[in-house]
């Protein structure tokens, strides 16, 4: 068929970038009577330009299946191809629901109900020590299962009034579940903005704190203190600054990651969130993920920096 450089947009370039691939299947034929094509999706891990040259696709993995053996395709086969978007990370493919149940490990003393007589519905949580609406709300992330949405919202009347006096429902932002309970009268808690639940590799978050002093180099004066709260969970302080963080699963989540006023500015914050963060790696967590209020403008553009991505929104609504 004769070398197709040039006609398509790949080349040396993109060595470590995801890419498309259409190419001639030597000895087959198509459907048509002429040559059979097949496509592959994956990396290309390296390019020889020149005759005889060759590129190298690492092909992405199937759901639940090893890494497949690279396959080295001839460049004189190559049809048509192109660089593509990178694969949506493995942590962006957990289901909203699911993240949420991995953020009650920040909680210790969190007690819990399923809304109905099965799991995976509706999740009724209270805390007896903290007034925090995360750990004081009923979690409504999908459908509230068998039991029906009306026996589902007198149960979560129930719940609440024997407990906090006043029932509140964590719903995914525009969700089928918001508009159902708007339906029955259910009002936004407050005139907070929407909670945005981000997340972000542990080791890519780490060097991003590396690199803007959150660990060693400018970070100067004492040393962060760790105290054990519970089982898997810790506080960081240190004069100015505290934070709390929940290891569960490789997951280490963050709560109440806060500076006194006027100590802002002096990477206090980023030293807490370096400590706990380490604590975390220690334990064996390859994701981080924490919850901001959405018109946190300052603090969202600092986790942006250090890797954290929006995972879901959420609000909470009240009778």
């Amino acid at each position: 068929m004769g070398e197709q450089v040039g006609r398509h947009l790949l080349g040396p370039h993109v060595v470590g970038q995801r890419v498309v691939v259409r190419r001639v299947v030597r000895g087959e034929v198509g459907p048509t009577g002429g040559p059979a094509f097949t496509d592959l999706l994956g990396t290309c891990l390296a390019w020889t330009a020149g005759p005889g040259g060759t590129c190298v696709l690492q092909p992405d993995p199937r759901a639940g299946e090893p890494p497949p053996e690279p396959v080295r395709i001839a460049l004189a086969d190559i049809v048509s191809g192109k660089p593509v978007p990178p694969r949506p990370s493995h942590r962006l493919r957990v289901e909203p629901r699911e993240a949420q149940l991995r953020a009650l490990a920040l909680w210790p003393d969190l007690v819990t109900e399923e809304v109905g007589p099965e799991p995976g519905g509706w999740l009724l949580r209270h805390s007896p020590t903290s007034p925090n609406r995360r750990a004081n709300s009923v979690l409504a992330a999908g459908p509230p299962g068998p039991v029906g949405l009306d026996a589902a919202l007198e149960r979560v009347v129930g719940f609440y009034r024997a407990t906090t006096g006043r029932p509140v429902a964590a719903v995914l932002t525009d969700s089928a579940e918001e508009a159902a309970l708007r339906e029955r009268g259910w009002v936004a808690e407050s005139g907070d903005a929407d909670t945005v639940f981000s997340v972000a590799g542990v080791a890519a978050a780490r060097r991003a704190l590396r690199s803007a002093g959150g660990a060693g180099g400018a970070a100067v004066g004492p040393e962060v203190e760790l105290a054990e709260l519970a089982p898997g969970v810790v506080r960081a302080s240190l004069p100015g600054a505290t934070g709390v963080a929940a290891y569960d699963r490789d997951w280490v989540g963050f709560r109440s990651v806060e500076v006194d006023p006027d100590r802002r500015r002096q990477g206090l914050g980023l030293r807490v969130m370096s400590a706990l963060l380490g604590w975390g790696a220690e334990l064996g967590a390859t994701t981080a993920y924490l919850q901001v209020l959405g018109d946190n403008v300052p603090a969202l553009a600092l986790y942006e920096r250090l890797g954290f991505v929006e995972h879901h929104r959420y609000r909470y609504l009240a009778r």
